[in-house]
């Protein structure tokens, strides 16, 4: 993508927010309340489950996805899940990060 074509995307975005501030201000509030958006839950306020923890063992262990859905008679798919909500619990980038946070924390031995 080159400047023109980013360019021609941000003066639409302008225009957009541009055209909805006007119709936002001529439909004004008229009584009604407005709701704040809360969002979802944020998976980093939860600790990980019983499942993800042996997960989370295993990974220390060295095994892969397989390795680790076999263990656990789960696929490798479910193994890749759990993995994914493991990193965003424990705030990790890695694996390896994960592994480091929960032996910081004494979720692992």
């Amino acid at each position: 993508m080159d400047a023109a074509e980013r360019n021609e995307i941000l003066n639409r975005y302008r225009d957009h927010s541009r055209r909805f501030e006007a119709v936002a201000q001529k439909r004004g509030n008229n009584g009604a309340e407005v709701i704040p958006f809360a969002g979802p839950l944020q998976e980093l306020e939860q600790e990980p489950t019983a499942r993800e923890l042996e997960v989370l063992q295993l990974i220390s262990d060295g095994l892969v996805n397989r390795e680790i859905g076999h263990r656990l008679y789960l696929s490798e798919e479910t193994v890749k899940s759990h993995v994914r909500h493991l990193l965003a619990k424990l705030q990790a980038r890695s694996r390896a990060h994960a592994v480091a946070v929960g032996f910081r924390r004494g979720l692992i031995a």
